[in-house]
């Protein structure tokens, strides 16, 4: 149809004055100033002596433009009585969708603060449900596998072996490196003004090896390998893959979480006992730098100061990481919807999980440990 110019006439009939719009109400017409000028004026008249009905029926067209100066000219109210066809009331109605505010937040009280409490209780409680649920199939994997270790997964396993273990060697290797000299530095400090220097060798060794060299590594690895474990996976379910596998049949624990499983408790000791070394090379260098204790006196000295037992203890607490890790990274994996927020959403939240949850446990197992003597 020709796109004409906006018009607006006056009609009267036995029910009343009539209203009735010609021409196109669009953006490129109504850009016009002498015609919007007289346009405006005639809509502020029918504000003012409103019309007993509005017909829209002899309109070419209908943009967002005119629709909202038709909007705004009924004072934000739809009209006792309107003709209009159905591809213009879907014009209006999303016009006052977006001009209608959004309902103001309710007001904060007790009652408003319990129930947010409540849904976030809720939402951890179901989390906790679901790793165990998560935790439970894995030891059925588990068994599973010991009973036809042939059909395992294990080209799977070496794949995840390599992407966890092999690919984190350099950055494991960098962050321990800088951390082991940090410390010496900052130590050297304080134990020079007691002539404590040869002390240094102690305080490095079972820090290092008891605590911080696998809790750098299980960080390391829960913020590189676990978000590429939940982005994995819920690109999965985002592609549908997921719901290919149920329907021909194949169990998502068996492939999915077994492998990774077995790879992160692998991987991780290695990698724990890599870094811890970095972080000791470090601290012997700046150690020499700073307070004159030479390689030579250190490597001598540290089998002395710390039992062997701490790096036992150590690469069992580097399994227990590498096990929660790949269960919480595939626990969220395996809930993301369809879509790519959630995919996002889901990948920050398992890598601040794992986080989290390694510093929780690290820290029960330093009370737990050093109360039954180790």
């Amino acid at each position: 149809m020709p796109d004409t110019a906006p018009t607006l006439s006056l009609e009267t009939t036995t029910d009343g004055v009539r209203a009735v719009l010609g021409g196109s109400w669009s953006a490129p017409r109504l850009a016009d100033e002498t015609r919007y000028e007289i346009i405006r004026f005639k809509l502020e008249e029918t504000a003012q002596h409103p019309p007993a009905a509005w017909d829209l029926m002899a309109l070419n067209r209908l943009d967002h433009t005119g629709a909202q100066l038709l909007w705004n000219s009924w004072g934000r109210q739809w009209p006792a009585s309107l003709e209009l066809k159905s591809s213009q009331r879907t014009t209006l109605e999303r016009v006052v969708r977006l001009s209608t505010p959004e309902p103001a937040s309710p007001p904060t009280s007790i009652w408003n603060a319990f129930l947010r409490l409540g849904a976030l209780v809720w939402r951890v409680w179901d989390h906790l449900v679901g790793m165990l649920a998560l935790m439970g199939q894995l030891l059925l994997d588990t068994l599973t596998l010991l009973r036809a270790p042939r059909r395992g997964p294990w080209r799977d396993v070496s794949s995840h072996l390599y992407r966890i273990g092999a690919t984190a060697l350099p950055v494991t290797a960098l962050v321990g490196f800088t951390i082991g000299i940090v410390l010496a530095y900052l130590m050297s400090r304080q134990l020079r003004q007691f002539g404590a220097d040869t002390f240094i060798v102690n305080i490095l060794g079972i820090a290092l090896i008891r605590e911080l060299g696998p809790m750098l590594a299980a960080i390391l690895v829960a913020g590189r390998s676990g978000s590429a474990i939940t982005a994995q996976i819920g690109v999965m379910r985002v592609t549908e893959e997921l719901d290919a596998m149920r329907v021909m049949g194949i169990a998502k624990g068996f492939r999915l979480v077994l492998p990774r499983a077995i790879a992160m408790a692998i991987a991780m000791p290695l990698i724990s006992v890599w870094t811890t070394l970095a972080a000791l090379l470090g601290g012997m260098i700046a150690a020499d730098a700073v307070l004159g204790i030479t390689p030579a006196y250190f490597l001598t000295t540290l089998p002395r100061a710390v039992d062997i037992g701490n790096l036992w203890l150590a690469c069992g607490k580097s399994v227990v990481f590498g096990l929660l890790i790949a269960l919480i990274a595939c626990h969220y994996g395996l809930r993301v919807k369809p879509d790519t927020e959630s995919l996002g959403r889901g990948t920050t939240a398992s890598v601040v999980t794992a986080i989290t949850t390694v510093l929780i446990v690290d820290a029960l197992m330093a009370v737990i440990f050093k109360n039954v003597g180790l």
